[in-house]
């Protein structure tokens, strides 16, 4: 029986990257898939994808001050230190985070370590030094793959592009508000250096508050905890600050516009070409910069009192930026026919048989 473990010690919204590949792995003979988690409220998420139990589920209870939430799991390197010898005694490891890269410092762990790279943005912060360390990096496209093996991260052997596999997980789009509006999703940053949030959401939501017209989804990143805790009554006005809907493509499926960051939902947003406005309140010197290529693909804005008329120009504009988006699409995120989860099952199962011969 060939041994998998899936480390699910991140916030949730990780865990929507790896799950089709773990269920894909779980179907194939001679294979077992464990799941090791920290979170009882993790593991019970992940069971909802797996009413018929294929996957062997493992608490590994870990101390800490934070309450057990989805998006609150506790710290991933007491995880990883506490636990370093169980995970090692899986031929395979997978996860999506890189501080498991940790696992490779114990003298012991001698196990495949493989990274689902999430997400497929630009930040320059979704490149470290310890990307390095990982046996097999699996990412969403070519962007990522050349932008990995160039800064020395990955060779041409160990970064293979295998698709977008939170696609497969997506319903259809769902009615948000009570009435018909257009909705614009705003989904600033968690990096202060980065986000409009910070000392412009305030104003940001008064903008949107006097726009009768449309409806909008307030859902920060979900990592950005720090900074002002914003509110409105406004009808028009949705804040969420972490649920489910922030992460599973609810609020990208059902918007009309997106105005956002820095972000990497937008590559999420523009699948289907759709207006963005993006927030450059830091006036920071983007042009030409690969960490903002995804500001070419709408309006850049730099004060929250220009929102309006970038919302009344948006349709006009829309057949400029189209073809821009359905190329950062193409260099975003390999599609193919056959499903990203069954292309990452392939390269996985590569890598062990290698292993074993």
């Amino acid at each position: 029986m060939d041994e998998i473990a899936f480390l699910a010690v991140s916030q949730v919204h990780q865990h929507l990257h790896w799950i089709p590949v773990a269920l894909r792995l779980a179907r194939e003979p001679g294979v077992r898939v464990t799941v090791l988690s920290p979170s009882r409220a993790g593991l019970d998420f992940i069971r909802g994808y797996d009413p018929d139990r294929t996957l062997k589920l493992r608490w590994l209870p870990t101390p800490s001050f934070r309450r057990d939430g989805l998006f609150t799991p506790p710290k991933r390197s007491r995880t990883l230190r506490l636990y370093h010898r169980l995970i090692g005694r899986f031929p395979t490891v997978v996860t999506t985070e890189t501080t498991s890269a940790l696992l490779k410092s114990f003298p012991a762990f001698k196990s495949k370590l493989v990274q689902i790279k999430h997400g497929a943005g630009d930040r320059e912060g979704g490149y470290k030094a310890d990307h390095a360390v990982f046996d097999l990096t699996l990412v969403a496209g070519e962007k990522d793959r050349r932008r990995m093996i160039d800064r020395g991260l990955a060779t041409e052997k160990s970064c293979i592009a295998t698709g977008y596999a939170k696609f497969e997980l997506v319903g259809g789009a769902t009615s948000l508000f009570a009435d018909d509006r257009p909705v614009a999703l705003y989904n600033p940053h968690f990096d202060e250096a980065l986000s409009s949030w910070f000392a412009n959401g305030h104003a940001l939501i008064a903008e949107m508050e006097g726009l009768s017209d449309w409806n909008f989804v307030i859902a920060p990143h979900v990592k950005l905890k720090s900074g002002p805790h914003l509110r409105s009554v406004a009808p028009n006005i949705m804040i969420d600050r972490g649920s489910i809907r922030s992460v599973d493509m609810s609020y990208t499926q059902a918007a009309a516009v997106y105005v956002g960051d820095a972000s990497s939902q937008v590559y999420e947003f523009i699948r289907t070409p759709r207006p963005c406005i993006f927030v450059n309140t830091h006036k920071l010197a983007w042009e030409g910069d690969a960490a903002f290529e995804h500001w070419t693909l709408g309006q850049v804005i730099e004060r929250p009192d220009q929102l309006a008329s970038a919302l009344a120009r948006a349709p006009a504009l829309q057949p400029i930026f189209e073809p821009l988006q359905r190329a950062a699409t193409a260099r975003s995120f390999d599609c193919s026919a056959e499903p990203a989860s069954e292309r990452q099952a392939r390269a996985i199962l590569d890598l062990l048989r290698t292993k074993r011969r």
